[in-house]
């Protein structure tokens, strides 16, 4: 009897092993990121007043007599919302053949390859506003001689635009 014993033991434990250990399933996890976000608004909202355009035209250059030339215009803005004041930053993404920050380049309209610097200032560029109260942009380009004596001749543009916070 002590040997049959020991031939059922083996046995036993086999089926509790089978009984008692769940097999391997074959069925495939996938799973899938959320991105989460949320944006919370300032109490302030500070528009351009008049949608649109503004225009620096710096006239005929010649570059037989090269001096430099300033040009300048004004935008309005105004802050609304619920605070008392605002305090908004104004910035522009340099025009459109830029060279880094601040490098600003008018393109020759018939010659691809060729580029008048000029430079573009903001005023004020940040600051507080009352609620409700008008504001002035002052902007002012500038093209100087040294840089349209040698260029060559034509018609040069850029396109720049401002961008006014909150």
């Amino acid at each position: 009897m002590p040997t049959r014993l020991f031939s059922i033991i083996p046995a036993v434990c086999l089926l509790i092993t089978v009984v008692f250990c769940p097999t391997p399933t074959l069925s495939a996890t996938t799973s899938k990121s959320v991105n989460v976000s949320a944006v919370i608004l300032s109490k302030s909202n500070c528009q351009f007043n008049n949608p649109g355009t503004a225009t620096l035209n710096f006239g005929p250059l010649n570059p037989l007599t090269p001096t430099d030339v300033t040009d300048s215009t004004t935008l309005g803005f105004v802050c609304r919302g619920s605070a008392a004041v605002a305090t908004f930053l104004i910035s522009d993404d340099d025009g459109l053949h830029e060279t880094g920050p601040n490098d600003n380049r008018m393109q020759n309209t018939t010659n691809p390859t060729a580029f008048l610097p000029y430079t573009l200032t903001l005023s004020p560029s940040f600051g507080n506003a009352n609620k409700n109260s008008e504001q002035t942009l002052d902007i002012t380009g500038k093209i100087f001689g040294a840089d349209y004596q040698t260029s060559i001749p034509g018609v040069y543009t850029d396109l720049v635009i401002l961008s006014l916070q909150p």
